[in-house]
């Protein structure tokens, strides 16, 4: 396997910054918690707004950090001048996300020129500190060059400009 290296020594500043600006993430109070290149750690406290009818974490919520930590462990890999989006991605529930808390781990498993791919484990931990795996994810992501992951962006692909 190819060594995994980032090449923008800044990388955790603008993975960061990325972050910080998903209104969804701030909404479920997902917090990014480990960042290294080619992986990425993010947690979600339990609270009842982000659960299904049985008191679980909602399969959405599971899935939303499994992408977002996907793409941010691929995204520690892009060039300065780069976004990131996820063109597809494949979850498998497979327990209950039952808990107080949700982590979901990333890895890189191939970057490549264009697209990327992480895979990401989603952990559910109870009151006792105990964790049960709950959720696995294949992530595929595509490096736009030279189209900078800022606001400007994604008004001008809103508009059909990019």
């Amino acid at each position: 396997m190819a060594k995994i290296a980032a090449q923008d020594p800044n990388y955790r500043e603008r993975v960061r910054d990325m972050f910080r600006r998903q209104p969804f993430m701030t909404g479920i109070g997902a917090k990014l918690r480990r960042l290294s290149p080619g992986r990425a750690d993010i947690e979600v406290r339990h609270r009842p707004d982000l659960t299904q009818q049985h008191g679980f974490f909602h399969g959405g919520i599971v899935g939303a950090i499994a992408d977002n930590a996907g793409g941010a462990a691929a995204y520690t890999l892009f060039p300065a001048d780069s976004s990131v989006l996820t063109v597809e991605f494949k979850l498998n529930l497979m327990a209950p996300a039952q808990g107080v808390r949700l982590l979901a781990t990333s890895r890189t498993v191939r970057s490549g020129r264009t697209l990327t791919v992480s895979h990401s484990d989603v952990y559910v931990f109870d009151e006792a500190g105990e964790k049960r795996h709950c959720a696995t994810a294949l992530v595929t992501l595509m490096a736009l060059h030279g189209v900078p992951d800022t606001p400007e962006f994604a008004r001008r692909t809103a508009n059909g400009d990019a």
